[in-house]
């Protein structure tokens, strides 16, 4: 589904990638940590252009990043993106913030873009609050309406850039059990969080990111053993401590 080789980046004479290579298949749970300053949400913002970069080669479904002219817009219909500050539109209430796309993107009619909209709030518990505006709505509320806007284009995989992160404590769990769902009903996902807990739970894979290079991929069984490099056990052992 995603195939990224030997992908660097620069921004003017500072290296934020350096020779990154994974593939993901259809399906698979890939969660990708790490300090603080490690190139993560800069890896995962390449997937679906976001962020160029300079070096390598990235395919995503068959669409390969390094065409020229390629089209983003359609790109990003096909790759869900959901972020660290929810990014609604303020101006429009729930449902056309998930209807809004469809029509434009898609070119879905009004009515069925809003059967689908509805069908998403619903999964994710918020058809009731089809009409709020997004400030009259908790963060974890806001997210999870994020989350259903990005499943809204039928995406065929899903990005999400430390979606918990913004969040009260409270709140982390509804967003998570969402994401949890998501991967057990088979969606390709790519996560870019600290959320251990979660990792362990659903990941089939997790990347571990330092300095712009991916030091280790690895079977979430194997990545938390015990036999990963210094760094990244340095780095557990203070993660998994709080």
């Amino acid at each position: 589904m995603i195939s990224i080789k030997g992908v660097s980046k620069w921004y003017g004479d500072f290296q934020v990638l350096r020779n990154c290579s994974a593939e993901i298949g259809k399906g698979e749970v890939v969660v990708i940590c790490g300090p603080s300053g490690s190139g993560k949400s800069t890896l995962i913002k390449t997937i679906n252009g976001l962020e160029a970069f300079q070096e390598g080669e990235l395919v995503v479904d068959g669409t390969s990043l390094n065409k020229r002219g390629i089209d983003l817009a359609k790109l990003r219909s096909r790759v869900g993106m959901v972020f660290q500050h929810f990014e609604l539109f303020p101006h429009l209430n729930v449902l056309r913030n998930l209807t809004i796309s469809q029509c434009r993107v898609l070119g879905r009619g009004r009515k069925e873009a809003e059967e689908n909209a509805l069908k998403l709030l619903g999964m994710v518990g918020l058809e009731a609050y089809c009409r709020k505006f997004p400030a009259q709505l908790s963060g974890g509320q806001q997210q999870r309406v994020a989350i259903a806007r990005a499943l809204s284009m039928d995406p065929v995989a899903m990005l999400f850039d430390e979606p918990t992160s913004a969040l009260d404590p409270e709140m982390i769990k509804e967003v998570l059990d969402v994401m949890v769902d998501l991967a057990k009903n088979g969606m390709t996902m790519v996560v870019v969080t600290h959320e251990m807990g979660f990792a362990k739970q659903v990941a089939d894979r997790v990347i571990f990111m330092d300095h712009g290079s991916i030091l280790e991929d690895k079977p979430k069984e194997e990545f938390f053993g015990s036999s990963g490099s210094e760094r990244c056990q340095q780095f557990l052992s203070k993660i998994l401590a709080h």
